[in-house]
Formats: C-alpha cells, sequence, structure tokens
C-alpha cells in the first residue's frame, strides 16, 4: 500500500436527502500537521464505517445535535492508527492506537481518549471490529439484554454484518439454536458453513418472512437480537415466546429515511405474550469494555470465535465503503485501509 505523505481529509460536504452518495463527500489536500505538547502525530492504519453515522449526517435538529456531523469539517469514525511522533510521556513512536479519529490521512490527537492496541492479543484491525465497538454490541446485546440461556432460540438479523455475525457465535458459544436472517445466498452461506448458525435465511428470496421464521423456529422466538428493523422486525416480532427478550441494536432499514416509516404498534403483543423489549447503546456499558474485551479475545484465542473484515483499499474509497454498507455488499466488519503500518524507522513528517 501507498503511504504516501501527502496529507488529506475527507469532509462532509451537504447533508444527504435519503440516500447518501458521492457528492455527500469531499475529498481535500490539506496541509501536515504539528505535534503540540500531550499530542500525539497519528498515520491512519484502519478507518470503520458503520451504519449508525448515517443518522449524524443530517442537519443537527435532533436529539444527537451536538454530535452532528458539520459541513466542510472532517467526518470522525472509530479508526486505528500508528504514533509516528508524540508529545506525550505515555505513548512512543510505532505504538498502534485506536480511538474515534477524524478522516485523515495524517491528524495531532490529545491523547486523552486513545487507547492503545495490543498486537499479540489480536490483529490489530480487531480493535475496531471483533474487540471494538461491534463486537461489544454483539456482546452486550446478546448477554446483558437479550439474556441468553441454553436451548433457547434466538433469531438475528443483519447476521452477516460486523455485529450480526459476532451474536451469532455468541449465542450458538452459550448453546442457542441460533437462526440467522440475511440478504444473500453468499451471506446464508458463509452464516451456515462458516459461523455454523442452525438455519439462515435470505429474505430477498423469501415471500413470506413471517412464515419463514415460523417454520425455522417451530418452538418459537426466545430472543430477537435486531439489527435492522422494518418488515424484518414485523416478520421475527410476529413469532415471539412468552417472556421473550428483544434487543435493539440498530435500524439499518430506516437510516435513510427521512421520517420513521409507520409499521405495527408492539404494545399489544408485548403484553400478550409478558415480554421485553430494550434499546441499548453499546456505551451503556462502558465500565464493563475491558471484561468484555477479554471474553471476546479468550474466545477468539480458544478457537471458539471468528471473524470477517470487508476490506477496502484506499483513503479516497471511504465514501464509497461507507455508501456500500446500504446497498447490502458487506460481510463482516467494513473497513478501509489506509496504510501499512511501519514496522522500521519512524515515519519523517518534515
Amino acid at each position: 500500500m501507498n503511504d504516501s505523505q501527502q496529507n488529506q481529509q475527507i469532509v462532509l460536504a451537504q447533508h444527504p436527502k435519503g440516500q447518501v452518495n458521492q457528492q455527500t463527500f469531499r475529498l481535500e489536500n490539506i496541509a501536515m500537521p504539528d505535534c503540540q505538547a500531550g499530542e500525539v502525530l497519528l498515520k491512519s492504519i484502519y478507518v470503520s464505517v458503520d451504519p449508525g453515522m448515517r443518522g449524524f449526517m443530517d442537519k443537527g435538529d435532533s436529539d444527537n445535535a451536538g454530535k452532528k456531523f458539520q459541513i466542510d469539517e472532517a467526518i470522525t469514525s472509530r479508526s486505528v492508527a500508528q504514533v509516528i511522533d508524540s508529545a506525550s510521556e505515555g505513548f512512543k513512536k510505532g505504538d498502534i492506537v485506536h480511538g474515534r479519529l477524524a478522516w485523515k490521512k495524517y491528524q495531532s490527537f490529545a491523547v486523552d481518549t486513545l487507547e492503545k492496541v495490543d498486537p499479540d492479543i489480536a490483529p490489530i484491525s480487531t480493535a475496531v471490529s471483533m474487540l471494538g465497538i461491534p463486537g461489544l454490541a454483539a456482546y452486550f446485546g446478546m448477554l446483558k439484554i437479550g439474556q441468553i440461556k441454553q436451548g433457547e432460540t434466538v433469531v438475528v438479523s443483519g447476521a452477516a454484518g460486523s455485529v450480526g455475525s459476532i451474536a451469532v457465535q455468541i449465542a450458538r458459544i452459550n448453546g442457542c439454536r441460533v437462526i440467522g436472517i440475511a440478504g444473500s445466498a453468499k451471506k446464508v452461506d458463509y452464516l451456515q458453513d462458516d459461523l455454523g448458525v442452525d438455519k439462515a435465511i435470505n429474505y430477498h428470496q423469501t415471500t413470506d418472512m413471517q412464515a419463514a421464521i415460523k417454520q425455522a423456529c417451530p418452538d418459537g422466538v426466545d430472543v430477537f437480537f435486531d439489527n435492522v428493523g422494518g418488515e424484518l422486525f414485523d416478520a421475527v416480532f410476529a413469532n415471539i415466546n412468552e417472556h421473550a427478550r428483544i434487543a435493539i441494536c440498530g435500524q439499518i432499514a430506516d437510516y435513510n429515511h427521512g421520517e420513521v416509516p409507520q409499521g405495527p404498534r408492539p404494545m399489544h403483543h408485548l403484553i400478550k405474550k409478558s415480554a421485553r423489549m430494550e434499546g441499548f447503546v453499546v456505551y451503556d456499558f462502558a465500565d464493563e469494555f475491558d471484561a468484555a474485551k477479554q471474553q471476546l479475545s479468550q474466545w477468539y484465542n480458544e478457537g471458539k470465535m471468528t471473524y470477517r473484515e470487508n476490506l477496502i483499499e484506499g483513503f479516497e474509497n471511504i465514501p464509497s465503503a461507507f455508501i456500500g454498507l446500504f446497498e447490502g455488499e458487506n460481510i463482516g466488519k467494513q473497513m478501509v485501509q489506509v496504510a501499512d503500518v511501519n514496522t522500521n524507522a519512524p515515519v519523517d513528517t518534515q
């Protein structure tokens, strides 16, 4: 990979209306930054793109207004980077770190919110996949919200994506019967052949999802881990058991809608089934991140868990990678490799 020292950034060019496209973004050449006291100079290695970022591209008139991306400013996402210069005692040249970083090839960054990545535990890219927000969301959604138990039937929508592919494995490790919903034959094969789910359903090839769920879950659904929403949610919801638990992790079916579509109201069915539905964000469990990462890495190193990354090369391709999330292209975690790790002398930024 070309580690060109021409610094660049990708900014929000306009607020999207509906589906994001290339006009949403703009690539700019910018100067190399200086490293001030208490900062490190970072070279981006892996940049994560996630569906949940879509809401931050809208105009700042919602509950998340303070988190919105601003026009003409660099977009941010979870990223892995290498320290190439340091003015902080806690970090040295060559360290691998991760945090919410700007879409820039090079950037100076205060160390307060940076975490070091241990390359001996797992490949460094897992800091934004299996051991990052996707893995943590799957872990807490399944174990804390879903409260899965051995022998239960668990359904996961978006099951071949970054969160879903970890969620189905956690359910399988815990002795559950696992049904995965995905959108292509290739994803169905991945779920059944590689991840060992009991049954995978291709919703694009299924005319009656409610009936397909009932057939795949003859004893009903005990836990539903939802990454999608929309009509897929309705189909699974119709098949829940008494005392079912529903973890709402994502709603990718609605992210590009200006207004949330009106669907069936769930309250009566929740009462009838004495069921519980709970939405969550992973930071609800921030105090437990270290323990969760330790467990996930243990499962990985014991061969009980695997991960897959849909890796796209080239800084300029970050927008395309993000747009591809909504076209169902990715199996596993979608991310962009911007540069290679420098294993020799530190990069000369002068």
